[in-house]
């Protein structure tokens, strides 16, 4: 907590350490891959074509330099804050302040996000329900779930992160089957493009564009570095990182591979999974079913997990002074944060509300939004980072390459028409949580500064 020296909060953290480095890439795979991957890649095929695959990589090799530094960082000096605290020790308590609310917002977008992309899915079954049905359903199920208590949520979460992999590594296998002629298909023979136009066939800008869906398909690696506390050994932190990215990139450009190269690109469509349309015209009637319902059960999860996540995270930002202290409060009854989970569900409504109001669009944005906003936190990991470790040299060449990554990422959206309202409301936010920031820091003069 905000009163404890970071000396003894280390002590502590040691004492409590209870995680192998493997377990923490576990956890990491159930926390990154969801709709975001499973869907949202969709939009980044129809943007640019088969060169996802490289917008994949780039977002591999940048997300890789934030975790790095956040692991490095972690092992230094452990704190519960995490990303919060160490902006908040690099550059002060409004920047902390900023990032913490920035972290929140970008999960209510987040929660948005997967409760849209659950409905589309959704409709897969029941295309004439309308999706904000849907939406209220699982709003309502990801509800219950969190007053039912957290007991045994991390071994769920293993065992999900198990399902979402299989799912991958199943399409994996049925592509290489197709690839091989082992299936019968009605369609083309797949074969790799082998021509630039045919790599990029809406060239440098749609490339550019397409950034985002790469990164957002790994977010979540932010919240690793959270989990990093609870390492055995902190300085295992870095292996896990590496061993998790090392998983998750080689499964998702090698899906991706047999995913653009069995199909079209223009048969894809944000209203269903490209790894579903990729085997649709094999003569396998049961692999859109299995595979749906398993990005399904993914999804909300993801889901559940933001709401629980950003409950949580509002109680903390209460004890530390960065949000108003009523939404400290909890109930007796299994020790429920109420009015934390109220402002949670708020944003589960507008989320709703907004799918009623904009049912073509509405993904687009809000994943738009959520994948930027998760940026700007990378953002401000690595530039603390840059200002509280020792860097040698090539810690800051890849510093700096991670930088232009993110700035390149978030830039692209505005090349691209159809996701740029994703852009302006990511920046809407962020103009809100700067003027409350000048605003209730005022304030902030009262607590005595960490670190």
């Amino acid at each position: 907590m905000s009163g404890n020296s970071p000396s003894a909060n280390k002590a502590k953290n040691e004492k409590e350490g209870n995680l192998k480095w493997w377990q923490l890439s576990l956890l990491g795979v159930g926390c990154t891959i969801g709709t975001g991957y499973f869907l949202g890649s969709a939009i980044g095929i129809k943007i640019t074509g088969p060169s996802i695959v490289f917008s994949f990589l780039l977002a591999a090799l940048g997300t890789y330099i934030v975790f790095n530094v956040l692991a490095k960082m972690t092992a230094d000096d452990p704190q519960e804050g995490s990303f919060c605290y160490y902006a908040r020790k690099a550059f002060g308590k409004r920047v902390g302040f900023g990032c913490g609310w920035n972290f929140w917002a970008s999960n209510i977008l987040i929660m948005g996000s997967q409760l849209t992309a659950l409905s589309i899915l959704s409709r897969f079954w029941f295309e004439d329900v309308p999706l904000w049905i849907f939406a209220t359903i699982y709003a309502a199920l990801s509800i219950v779930v969190v007053l039912l208590g957290s007991k045994g949520f991390d071994k769920v979460e293993n065992i999900l992160a198990v399902v979402k992999t299989s799912a991958i590594v199943m399409f994996i296998i049925l592509g290489l089957s197709a690839v091989f002629g082992w299936i019968d298909g009605s369609g083309a023979s797949p074969a790799l493009p082998r021509s630039a136009n045919d790599i990029f066939p809406e060239g440098f800008v749609g490339f550019w564009s397409s950034l985002i869906y790469g990164f957002y398909a790994f977010g979540g690696i932010e919240v690793i570095g959270l989990m990093a506390m609870q390492l055995k050994k902190k300085e295992d932190a870095p292996k896990a990182g590496k061993v998790l990215l090392g998983l998750l990139t080689l499964i998702y450009v090698a899906s991706l591979v047999l995913a653009v190269s069995m199909i079209s690109v223009d048969a894809f469509t944000d209203k269903e999974s490209p790894f579903v349309t990729a085997l649709s015209e094999y003569d396998l009637p049961f692999f859109p079913h299995v595979f749906n319902g398993a990005i399904i059960i993914a999804g909300f999860s993801a889901l559940t997990a933001a709401l629980f996540g950003v409950t949580t995270l509002l109680v903390t930002l209460a004890k530390d002074g960065d949000a108003p202290k009523f939404f400290k409060k909890k109930l007796k009854f299994k020790e429920l944060p109420l009015p934390s989970l109220g402002l949670a569900t708020l944003g589960l409504i507008i989320s709703i509300v907004t799918a009623l109001l904009l049912p073509g669009k509405i993904y687009e944005y809000i994943t738009t939004a959520a994948g930027i906003l998760i940026l700007y936190n990378w953002f401000f990991i690595i530039i603390s980072a840059m200002r509280l470790l020792k860097f040698k040299a090539f810690d800051k060449v890849m510093s700096i390459i991670g930088l232009f990554l993110i700035v390149a990422a978030v830039s692209g959206t505005l090349l691209e028409k159809a996701i740029r309202p994703g852009f302006y409301a990511s920046l809407g936010f962020v103009i809100v949580i700067v003027i409350v920031a000048l605003l209730f820091r005022k304030n902030g003069a009262k607590e005595s500064t960490q670190g």
